[in-house]
């Protein structure tokens, strides 16, 4: 059985230190809460991190590791004029001495510091496999050799001048520079990227040239600001060239420490033999090319980009990054190379946190003045210290000077003095008695030979004597104006920027690039979209209808399901807003491309899954931007089934929201019929089911807002309601009246000669004869000229594109002519009036036969048709 230990507790001290005991066979235990070993050691811990291995020093830029390397090579005279050596050596003097840590961690580091896609200006010059920007590892560093490049040699500048200070290695064996003197600017210029406790630093590189010009401008000009620097310094300049957009975040990031740049690789469309392709000639900073190709090659297979059939990497040393991605023929190159900005690197999002060590021991996020600032301050340190440095070594060699003039009118004493001497002491004593030569003269004389002393050129050692004393004299006079310690550090960059300046790389484009939106990656292509009485959608290209003759049966435009008609279409873009008005009067909107494309034959979808629409509402009229050019007009003029009508501003409806806005309040037997678009100074023509016609001012009816009920456009009787509203310009003198009826006949009647202008509210004049045989009007619009086509869709799906030349121009009173042959049961439901049409079409002519219906809710008049028309400007 285990024997049990005797604890010992010893009384509590008074001063709250932890409290000790002592456990038999064990020893002393410090007996402390949990929470302040916690604290305490976490403290510790993160201060170790924070300072001694995360965060750059803002004086040179450099963290500890990085620092000890440079370090480590300039004492290993491995400067730009040196042989290269054994990269495992370098990483061995740096671990034995300075970095007691992994060696695969100082490795890495030198091989960053060696790498020019990582680097603005490389510090280490390697020989050798170090790694490529397609995250290949670097070779073994047996095999690799390295050293310093000239512009790391500028870093360690004046070091042997007592220019930093000096500090324990870990072993406290050695010593090693806490800084170092650092010439360039180099936390901005090769930047950092570091992450410590609870806090992190993430610094771009900048072009050297203009760091040097900005700090020469701040040293002349002190009170300068962010805006007054961002003339010299435009902004990031990064290794691996790219564009940069928008310049409110460099703004930000100067201005505060943070903010947001957003970095675009350089991608060009080029044409070759086989059609149009993106040429990708640099990445964003940070990027691993190799892994950008497989994203883009994942996209494709997983069909997220469409229009890529192949990806090349031509890539190489001499022309750097060159990505080749081949385009289908029929692909939309600007929306493929957008879906690369959105889906890939490609575009990225470099967030700055310009945070760094003041004076190696406080972490401070900095602006682009204080960071500078933090520079010219080490360098005025590291400056006055060098010329105090130099000016000691002058006074001490001044006075040894003195002392060798002095021994020049007294040599032959002195040899004598020397030569009877019985040793050195003996000599020293006897120099300093006779001549009152101080013991640092006298030790100068004594470490000459006879010979060389006795061979002293007086003329010389005046000369050099004028000179020293002239140059302490400088020296001292430096020393005492601080402008002109300044003057020196603007010399000595105009003579970095001489030697190592060169041109920006990365292109900073000044205008804020927006965040994508789904538009930015769809193509804008036409399209036409249809409505069921049912409220089902749907969308198909405009190419899908071919041209055929009048009085032709067509082709099969859907095939609605049983008991559904179509009850409206229009051509539009897929970029479009869609604005839907229902027959309660409420308003809902949606972007076309929101809509399913479907085949020729599908029933679409229920519109109720774009829009939140009653289960007893139904669209009556839709609009869309391009069509009904909503930008250059200013109401949205609407008509109701009993013939009312209400003009409002169309900026009254925008933010419409998902539940949809009230566009006009309907009484109760009334319903939503039509919509429409005016200038506010057009005329306005009504058309009736059973044929009548009113055309008045538009001014008849004055602006209204968005929940009124309107005023009357047109009197009807009970059994007649309103087919069509349409708008005309004031002075139109040409256009006409297209009128489609229900079996298929139309016609068109000149407006300006046939229609009189009444005023609003009249029963009008009879605008076409309707019988038994042509049956009731379905749709009336208004038509310029004889240029484009017809779309003539039926109630059953079936779909003829006619020439509107082919429609004749008769009178008022007149049925018009067969336009489309209709099967049994089948009546006329919507018609497009496409003008200047240019698609070439490439559907088959062909199309499965239509079985007539003989259910008598497709023989019902559709109570909501109506015409639409669109433009096209190609």
């Amino acid at each position: 059985m285990e024997e049990k230990k005797e604890i010992k507790q010893e009384p509590l001290s008074n001063n709250n230190e932890p409290e000790v005991k002592n456990i038999v066979g064990v020893g002393k235990v410090i007996e402390r809460s949990i929470t302040q070993e916690m604290e305490q050691s976490y403290l510790d811990y993160a201060m170790s991190v924070i300072v001694a291995r995360a965060l750059p020093d803002a004086r040179d830029g450099l963290k500890p590791v990085h620092r000890k390397i440079l370090f480590t090579m300039g004492e290993m005279n491995l400067y730009s004029s040196s042989k290269s050596t054994k990269s495992a050596k370098i990483v061995g003097e740096v671990m034995g001495k300075y970095h007691p840590h992994g060696d695969t961690a100082i490795y890495d580091t030198l091989v960053r510091m060696a790498q020019d896609f990582s680097m603005s200006v490389p510090l280490v010059k390697g020989q050798g496999n170090f790694g490529s920007i397609d995250g290949d590892p670097p070779a073994a560093m047996r095999y690799t050799e390295a050293k310093l490049t000239a512009p790391s040699g500028e870093m360690l500048s004046d070091i042997d001048k007592k220019t930093v200070k000096y500090i324990d290695n870990y072993d406290g064996t050695l010593k090693e520079p806490s800084v170092l003197p650092s010439k360039l600017p180099n936390l901005l210029l090769n930047g950092a990227v570091g992450i410590a406790v609870g806090m992190a630093t993430n610094i771009p590189p900048h072009n050297l040239s203009e760091l040097c010009d900005g700090i020469i401008h701040l040293i002349d000009n002190p009170q300068s600001t962010t805006d007054d620097l961002m003339e010299f310094i435009k902004g990031p300049d990064l290794p691996t060239n790219g564009e940069i957009h928008g310049a409110e975040g460099i703004r930000n990031a100067y201005t505060t420490g943070k903010g947001k740049i957003i970095i675009r690789g350089q991608a060009n469309i080029e044409e070759s033999k086989r059609g149009l392709r993106i040429v990708i000639s640099s990445i964003p900073y940070q990027v691993n090319k190799s892994d950008l190709i497989t994203k883009i090659a994942d996209l494709v297979k997983g069909k997220k980009i469409d229009g890529i059939t192949d990806i090349r990497d031509e890539s190489d040393k001499k022309e750097g990054v060159r990505i080749v991605i081949e385009l289908k023929s029929a692909s939309y190159p600007k929306k493929v190379l957008n879906k690369l900005f959105s889906l890939t690197p490609l575009q990225s999002a470099f967030h700055v946190n310009l945070l760094a060590l003041i004076d190696g021991i406080q972490p401070r996020i900095l602006t682009l003045g204080s960071a500078l600032d933090e520079y010219i301050k080490h360098r005025q340190i590291v400056v006055r210290r060098r010329i105090e440095f130099d000016l000691t070594r002058a006074k001490e060699r001044a006075h040894i000077l003195e002392g060798l003039k002095k021994a020049l009118n007294h040599i032959d004493e002195i040899i004598t003095i020397i030569k009877k001497s019985a040793n050195r002491e003996d000599a020293l004593k006897n120099l300093i008695a006779k001549f009152e030569f101080s013991e640092i003269q006298a030790n100068a004389i004594l470490d000459m030979r006879l010979s060389a002393l006795a061979a002293l050129e007086r003329q010389k050692v005046d000369d050099e004597l004028a000179e020293k004393l002239k140059l302490i004299k400088e020296l001292e006079a430096i020393l005492s104006d601080e402008k002109k310690i300044l003057s020196i550090i603007s010399d000595e960059l105009k003579e970095i920027k001489s030697k190592y300046g060169f041109d920006r790389r990365t292109k900073i484009i000044k205008s804020e690039l927006d965040s994508f939106k789904a538009e930015d990656l769809i193509p804008n292509e036409k399209t036409i979209v249809t409505i069921t009485n049912e409220n089902y959608i749907k969308r198909v290209p405009i190419d899908t209808y071919k041209k055929q003759a009048r009085g032709g049966k067509g082709i099969v435009g859907m095939t609605p399901k049983e008991e559904d008609s179509v009850k409206e279409m229009v051509v539009t873009n897929t970029l479009d807003t869609i604005y839907f008005f229902t027959e309660k009067g409420r308003l809902f909107s949606t972007m076309v491309y929101g809509i399913p494309q479907a085949s020729r034959q599908a029933k679409g979808q229920a519109i109720a899954n774009l829009i939140q629409i009653g289960q007893d509402e139904n669209v009556t009229t839709i609009l869309t931007d391009t069509k009904d050019k909503l930008q250059d007009k200013k109401f949205f003029i609407i008509a109701t089934k009993r013939g009312l009508i209400k003009k409002t501003k169309i900026e009254a409806y925008k933010n419409i929201r998902k539940s949809g806005l009230i566009a006009i309040k309907l009484r109760p037997d009334d319903k939503l019929r039509f919509a429409t678009t005016s200038s506010g100074e057009d005329q306005i023509i009504m058309v009736s089911r059973k044929g009548q016609s009113i055309l008045f001012d538009e001014k008849d009816a004055r602006p209204m807002q968005r929940g009124t009920s309107g005023v009357r456009g047109i009197k009807l009787r009970e059994s007649d309601d309103l087919i069509s509203l349409d708008i005309l310009s004031k002075d139109d003198t040409d256009s006409d009246l297209l009128t489609i009826l229900e079996n298929g006949y139309g016609k068109r009647t000149n407006i300006s000669r046939n229609h009189p202008r009444q005023h609003r509210g009249g029963s009008g004049v009879k605008a076409v004869k309707t019988t038994v045989k042509t049956g009731l009007v379905v749709e009336a619009s208004v038509v310029e000229g004889n240029e484009g086509d017809m779309i003539i869709c039926s109630r059953h799906g079936q779909v003829i594109r006619i020439s509107l030349k082919s429609v004749k121009k008769l009178g008022r009173d007149t049925q018009g002519v067969r336009l489309i042959r209709l099967n049994a049961n089948d009546k006329t439901a919507s018609v497009i009036h496409i003008i200047k049409d240019e698609i070439i079409e490439t559907i088959d002519s062909g199309s499965p036969p239509i079985k007539p219906d003989n259910d008598e809710k497709h023989n019902k008049q559709s109570p909501s048709l109506h015409i639409r028309y669109y433009k096209d400007e190609k």
